[in-house]
């Protein structure tokens, strides 16, 4: 049996919830998955709930990486990481986040912040501001999430995550 499945996970945290953590061990679902994927669940014995909870998971730890990047190559570690998008209002994503990177994640009254800056841009550009630090005055904190993972559990995930991508490398001949 085929069937598409739309991943929204913002929209279906319960369900991603209910399954748990998954098993990095022994299996490599924590590849990102975003948009529609085709599953044939018979073959893979893929559950939706599995596939919306390693999205969220991938999620964070790619953020890692990338901001893992971003710390060695200019030396300042994160204190905090704000957020905004569309998938903040996840609470599961926005917690696990916080306890992969070991910081707090803050989200803004106002999620979708992209629209906001081009606002804020035009203002500062006619005078309706008079300084970046105006603008900064109109940010609030919505919702900070604060680690609750131990360190050893943390270096534990990240480090079976990082095995489970590298299984994946070199999986695709190049005549295919």
């Amino acid at each position: 049996m085929e069937a598409t499945l739309t991943i929204t996970p913002f929209a279906n945290e319960a369900q991603a919830l209910s399954i748990g953590d998954l098993n990095v061990e022994n299996r490599l679902d924590r590849i990102s998955l975003f948009g529609s994927v085709d599953l044939t669940k018979d073959k893979r014995g893929l559950q939706h709930a599995r596939i919306l909870r390693a999205v969220l998971e991938a999620t964070a730890f790619q953020t890692k990486e990338v901001l893992d990047a971003m710390n060695a190559d200019s030396g300042v570690d994160l204190t905090a990481l704000k957020v905004d998008g569309g998938m903040v209002v996840n609470e599961t994503l926005m917690q696990f986040q916080a306890d992969i990177l070991g910081v707090p994640v803050i989200r803004p009254v106002v999620a979708e912040t992209t629209a906001l800056g081009a606002a804020y841009a035009a203002g500062l550009a006619v005078g309706f501001w008079e300084s970046e630090d105006d603008i900064r005055n109109n940010w609030a904190e919505s919702k900070r999430w604060e680690p609750q993972m131990d360190e050893a559990t943390r270096a534990k995930l990240y480090k079976k995550w990082k095995k489970a991508v590298t299984k994946t490398f070199d999986w695709v001949d190049s005549d295919d």
